[in-house]
């Protein structure tokens, strides 16, 4: 069958399995050039399924399968020669049917990681229920690995409360009055006004149950009573703060509301951690990138083409892979101490918020119109990152070839 991207809402619905797998193979190759010009040596696997000394030996992901968690579940294994468990939430793909582009994605990684002869476990199921949380940690004594570092990139619309059974919903709306921005759609460059009504209470404390801290310290909290995180383990969730323009929709609204309960769990998390196993706890707040859940926030699509324009000419844009290299390389990983800013948070977003860059990309939105985004913003790099999030307008991949089945790589 010829697989085409199936587009709804500014919503791909479908992923090219061949393009996931290249995706990913390009991700990898990227990594692995950095380590010559850092001069980074990865530890190999050694008998015993133990890895040569190295400040990563073992790494838990959660949520693995797409975007800066699988950025750095690829970072951990082809930067640092790390044994990996990660856990997603994928719909298989059959035969005939595709599955997502998280399920694509983790066959190839496996699969590269297998020939590299570097562990990894991938784990398909609920990152929110105990009993996958039990999983991991057998699959962590069965590898015989304890985890340097403990990954939170989990992004979901529910949540169920593992102690009462209560499903959670999580909304994206501002506090107080409505917010409408601007958005484009990627395939054709129409612009339209798309608006959010506020939230309630009842909303907002149901989003902060779904994206908050709270699962993330249960994480943390069994790992550590099982006894599989490593003598100064560091556990990072990743977060977006993001422009002015965008706050009362996003940081101000009931996803920053969960974000803020997130940097007030890491800061208790870095005090239990540092007395009971020498460990630490970051959020680092990231680039904003396009992702499923960006495609939908009002304003943040026709910004982010915009920002990708700015950055690229003044040669600092990065994607998902690019940015959490220099993350790992640069902020956890440099042979110091981590730097955060005053609310104990690592800012790895410094690119994005150049003063300069902000200036001119508010410019720019000030008199964007459908006739001048194409000189003003970057619609064809936009929808180059759309549509390749699932395996679409990858290179090296031949589009117009039969794919025989759904459910391989």
């Amino acid at each position: 069958m010829i697989v085409k991207p199936m587009i709804r809402s500014n919503i791909c619905i479908n992923a090219h399995p061949l393009g996931c797998a290249k995706e990913v193979e390009h991700q990898i190759a990227y990594v692995q050039s950095k380590n010559s010009s850092r001069g980074r040596k990865p530890g190999a696997p050694v008998s015993g399924g133990t890895h040569k000394a190295g400040p990563v030996k073992a790494a838990l992901v959660l949520g693995c399968s797409t975007g800066y968690g699988l950025a750095s579940r690829i970072t951990a294994t082809f930067g640092y020669g790390a044994a990996t468990v990660g856990v997603s939430f994928e719909k298989e793909g059959t035969e005939t049917k595709s599955g997502t582009p998280g399920w694509y994605n983790n066959k190839a990684f496996d699969r590269a990681a297998a020939k590299a002869g570097i562990p990894s476990v991938t784990i398909n199921g609920d990152a929110f229920s105990d009993a996958i949380r039990t999983q991991v940690i057998e699959a962590a004594k069965k590898l015989g690995v304890t985890f340097d570092v403990v990954i939170y990139s989990l992004a979901s619309p529910v949540r169920t409360d593992p102690d009462t059974g209560v499903m959670y919903k999580s909304v994206l709306k501002p506090f107080g009055k409505p917010y409408s921005g601007m958005t484009v759609d990627p395939m054709s460059g129409k612009l339209s006004m798309m608006s959010a009504e506020p939230a309630n209470d009842d909303e907002a404390a149901q989003t902060v149950k779904v994206m908050g801290g709270e699962d993330w310290a249960r994480w943390i909290e069994r790992l550590t009573a099982a006894g599989v995180l490593s003598q100064g383990c560091t556990t990072v969730a990743y977060s977006y703060i993001g422009p002015a323009l965008s706050h009362a929709i996003y940081r101000d609204g009931t996803i920053g509301g969960a974000k803020k309960h997130l940097e007030k769990t890491a800061r208790e998390l870095d005090a239990t951690l540092a007395k009971s196993i020498g460990g630490a706890a970051f959020v680092s707040i990231n680039k904003g990138l396009v992702t499923r859940s960006s495609a939908v926030i009002p304003i943040i699509p026709l910004y982010l083409s915009v920002l990708f324009k700015v950055m690229k000419a003044k040669g600092t844009h990065e994607g998902c892979i690019e940015q959490i290299e220099r993350l790992w390389a640069e902020r956890l990983y440099a042979g110091a101490s981590v730097p955060v800013d005053a609310d104990h948070l690592i800012r790895i977003d410094d690119l994005e918020l150049d003063p300069a860059v902000q200036k001119e990309v508010d410019a720019r939105l000030a008199r964007v119109t459908e006739e001048n985004l194409p000189e003003l913003g970057d619609l064809t790099g936009y929808r180059h990152d759309f549509l390749a999030a699932n395996g679409f307008d990858v290179a090296g991949i031949d589009y117009e070839a039969d794919v025989p089945r759904m459910d391989a790589i």
